[in-house]
């Protein structure tokens, strides 16, 4: 069942769908009672309650007559796909080939399963180097493509922050 109930407090109107305890207005936030609310429209069909609530705003804002010239609520909602273009002719227009980027979707989806971030490298080469000092960890890193003055500024922020420690020119996790 779903019912057209409305606000004593602001006058929103809200579809509410079987018969809950409570239900709160959309628009205030008033909690009441479902069963001492005004039930204008109660409907088995979601759609016919959608656009019994929709005929109701029209006639607020003087309206209706408008609202009748429209298609029901549930076609109009058919339509939907029809209208505009779809992605590919959108892509295309765009000058992307829609092809490649469907593959860079699935790739940015699936990910390499490889690729660390930069933070990463240097945290794994104080946790892998058997003497991590700053040469030690900057020739890691490299190995890795990530460049000197980055580990540098990294290792400077984990110490102020206090996830490792340097001693006599030798890094370690805290």
């Amino acid at each position: 069942m779903y019912a057209v109930v409305g606000c004593s407090k602001c006058s929103a109107l809200w579809v509410v769908e079987g018969r809950p305890e409570t239900t709160q207005c959309p628009r205030c936030g008033t909690r009441k009672r479902f069963d001492r609310l005004k039930q204008f429209v109660t409907t088995d069909d979601p759609d016919r309650a959608k656009q019994a609530r929709a005929a109701m705003l029209a006639e607020r804002q003087e309206m209706g007559e408008a609202f009748d010239d429209l298609d029901d609520f549930s076609s109009m909602g058919d339509r939907l796909d029809e209208a505009g273009i779809d992605d590919d002719t959108y892509l295309e227009s765009s000058g992307v080939d829609p092809e490649a980027a469907e593959q860079a979707g699935k790739r940015a989806e699936q990910g390499t399963g490889g690729s660390r971030s930069r933070k990463a490298v240097v945290t794994d080469a104080l946790d892998e180097l058997a003497e991590p000092t700053r040469d030690a960890i900057v020739a890691y890193a490299q190995k890795q493509g990530v460049a000197e003055d980055y580990v540098d500024r990294a290792l400077e922020k984990l110490r102020r922050t206090g996830e490792i420690t340097e001693s006599n020119g030798v890094y370690r996790r805290l």
